[in-house]
């Protein structure tokens, strides 16, 4: 399995749909706050801009809220 990591401001609207998506659905990955100083700084270092919703795949950056819902619903669909 991937390495996941969802980068995500409780503010956003487009990380508030992926996040609703990821419960309907059952899926769990590990969830970084970016009102938190540490992941803010890591999300800039690693992505290099400030743009949330952002789904790390083994580090790399996957953006756009459609594309990390559909990234999660093929990899995590067979697992329902």
């Amino acid at each position: 399995m991937n390495d996941l990591e969802l980068y995500y401001s409780p503010w956003c609207p487009y990380c508030l749909n992926v996040l609703r998506f990821m419960k309907n659905r059952g899926i769990t990955v590990e969830l970084k706050d970016t009102s938190d100083p540490e992941n803010q700084k890591r999300l800039l270092a690693v992505g290099k801009k400030n743009q949330v919703p952002c789904l790390f795949i083994n580090g790399k950056p996957l953006y756009e809220s459609r594309d990390i819902m559909s990234y999660l619903d093929k990899h995590f669909s067979d697992k329902q």
